[in-house]
């Protein structure tokens, strides 16, 4: 290594101390939750509870009373058979079982629950993460090396670390797949190199294990694939010729490679098959989220102050940038980093969760940002080849960077800036402010997660009232009308009679463009209710829901029949009735509104007057 590489070193060094320091200071509060919950469940369903297939639901209630890992059992989706199938593929797993083990064997000796969530566990997960991360970086740095000298690639490694939102995951939530995904792309990068360079066996059999484990832990990374086959390629020739070699002298590596991926990929299809009865089971079952590839919300995730990844991590505009110069330089390394930059740039922004929940930036791009370091380094030797005052400009701008990612990643941890509500005012106010004005938190997006899943109208007098609908059940040419009855009435001269013979009432449909130009609004709906049997044998419910080609997301439904509503009813008068809706992030603006009743019993129960309003915000 000699003394030239002594910087590079201490950027390293100082990154790893930086992790362990914060964790020993302010260790995480139970990092096996959310996501890394879903991602981590296999492990103990597997090997201590014996059931992955979650045959025992009161086991995984058991755990959630005691360790809270997240509001809802979100991780997971009941399926018929009795069966839950996880949301996540098992790739992370994978990943976190060396310490899982060490925390399971350490548990009982330590005087800890052996369940898979006590204290060892937790322990044990951020160490497994920390060393990834470790490991991660050092293999960043060793390929840097290959690229450039030792000044280049630490001010790299300190731009990436500093400067980008992987401060953020690597600090504060390294147990994330992001940051054990960035140690993936750094280690692809190394083994890349050095396939190319010796043609080695046991090279092409890293990489298979690497890619396959990648793509096992989120089936998108698959598309790495893309940085080995591109190595080394500038032209259409020298492609076709590489694949000559593929089919001819490599032929035996290349059958290895894809039997080791197809091996690594049979452990999610046997699970599949095994719990679902499919060899292949989508997991992302909710309508309301998916892949908009032929409308991808590209330039929301560069510059929305929602989530822009140029606005909330600027440092990569650099690394951007510094494509153009790899382009100039280095053409068999442009191509195969630009390629997989775009499509995995593409694929991300195709997805309709685009701002990927309460996270520090675009944290989907994060793992990428080993691959980015590269044309970044491109950039920086660029600059050390100007004149001094471009060399302070870019000191001075990258100073900027690292301070406003380490500053707003502390305002985030400590609540000043929101994770997923921001707005460009909000940012204004907020900006450089180590507290906030709760006035000013009126200029967030809608407050659309609560911890009982309700979601609160602060202030009516915000909105502008109007109606969409009303049923009167007076019309009897409308569909349905033959249970129009005027036995009785709350107004007018008839009301609707559902029993048996008739589930569902009229139902209001509207697609979200004709309904309103806002981003968001509340949905009200009244109706009243006269039963003339005990409520316990009419269950009836008011539902509204959104549809995304004929299939619900944000259901929402109102059980007239509930002990808490039925209390308030009265039999044989009538009764009203109130639900109130906020609209979901809307997946496609064609995506319609849906109001109905429900009837889910056989006595017969009436109803009159349904009433469907709609509230607009009056200063959005």
């Amino acid at each position: 290594m000699g003394r030239k590489n002594l910087l590079s070193l201490f950027a390293v060094v100082v990154a790893w101390f930086t992790v362990v320091v914060i964790h020993i200071v302010s260790p995480p509060n139970n990092p096996i939750s959310w996501d890394t919950f879903g991602y981590y469940l296999y492990l103990p369903l597997t090997f201590i509870y014996h059931d992955l297939g979650i045959q025992h639901k009161e086991v995984i209630d058991h755990i959630f009373a005691l360790y809270d890992p997240s509001t809802t059992f979100y991780q997971a989706t009941h399926i018929s058979g009795g069966n839950w199938m996880m949301k996540y593929s098992m790739g992370m797993a994978v990943l976190y079982a060396p310490g899982f083990f060490v925390a399971h064997l350490l548990a009982p000796i330590l005087g800890y629950p052996a369940d898979g969530f006590s204290t060892p566990y937790q322990v044990a997960l951020v160490v497994n993460s920390v060393l990834f991360f470790m490991v991660g970086y050092w293999y960043f740095r060793k390929v840097l090396l290959h690229f450039f000298n030792d000044k280049v690639a630490a001010l790299v490694l300190l731009s990436i670390f500093f400067g980008t939102n992987y401060y953020s995951y690597s600090v504060y939530s390294p147990e994330t797949a992001h940051n054990y995904l960035f140690a993936y792309y750094a280690l692809l990068l190394w083994f890349t190199i050095r396939w190319h360079q010796t043609f080695e066996k046991k090279y092409m059999v890293t990489l298979a294990l690497l890619i396959g484990l990648a793509t096992l832990s989120r089936p998108t990374e698959l598309i790495s694939v893309l940085i080995p086959l591109f190595w080394n390629v500038d032209s259409k020739k020298v492609f076709l010729e590489k694949i000559k070699d593929f089919k001819g002298k490599y032929r035996k590596q290349l059958m290895l490679f894809v039997g080791i991926m197809m091996a690594i990929g049979s452990l999610q299809i046997i699970y599949w098959k095994i719990y679902s009865g499919s060899f292949i089971y989508y997991s992302y079952v909710n309508p309301g989220e998916g892949f908009e590839f032929f409308s991808p919300y590209i330039l929301k995730v560069l510059f929305s102050f929602r989530k822009g990844w140029f606005i909330y991590t600027p440092m990569m505009l650099f690394a951007v940038a510094g494509f153009w110069f790899i382009y100039k330089k280095n053409r068999k390394l442009f191509y195969p980093l630009f390629i997989f930059f775009v499509i995995n740039f593409y694929i991300i922004s195709s997805w309709s969760c685009w701002w990927y929940a309460q996270s520090m930036g675009q944290r989907a791009l994060v793992q990428s940002y080993a691959v980015m370091g590269i044309p970044l380094g491109f950039f920086i030797q660029w600059i050390g080849n100007r004149k001094l005052v471009w060399k302070l400009l870019f000191g001075l701008l990258a100073l900027f960077f690292i301070w406003l990612n380490i500053f707003q990643t502390w305002q985030l941890r400590h609540h000043i800036i929101s994770g997923d509500r921001m707005t460009f005012a909000y940012f204004v106010k907020t900006f450089g402010k180590t507290e906030v004005n709760p006035e000013d938190e009126k200029l967030l997006l809608v407050q659309r997660l609560y911890s009982d899943n309700k979601p609160k109208m602060e202030d009516e007098s915000n909105y502008n009232l109007s109606v969409l609908k009303e049923f009167d059940f007076e019309n009897n040419s409308e569909e349905k009308s033959k249970h129009y009855t005027s036995r009785l009435a709350y107004a007018g001269q008839q009301s609707l009679m559902m029993d048996s013979t008739l589930r569902f009432s009229p139902a209001y449909k509207i697609p979200f463009k004709e309904m309103t130009n806002h981003y968001y609004a509340w949905i009200r709906v009244t109706v009243w209710v006269y039963p003339v049997h005990n409520l316990s044998e009419t269950p009836s419910v008011i539902v509204i829901s959104f549809q995304h080609k004929g299939k619900n997301y944000r259901y929402r439904a109102l059980n007239i029949s509930a002990k808490e509503t039925r209390n308030k009813l009265k039999l044989n008068q009538w009764n009203k009735v109130e639900m109130t809706y906020l609209t979901p992030e809307i997946r496609n603006e064609n995506d319609n509104l849906i109001v109905y009743i429900w009837n889910r019993g056989k006595k017969e129960i009436y109803f009159d007057d349904l009433k469907i309003e709609l509230l607009e915000p009056k200063n959005e």
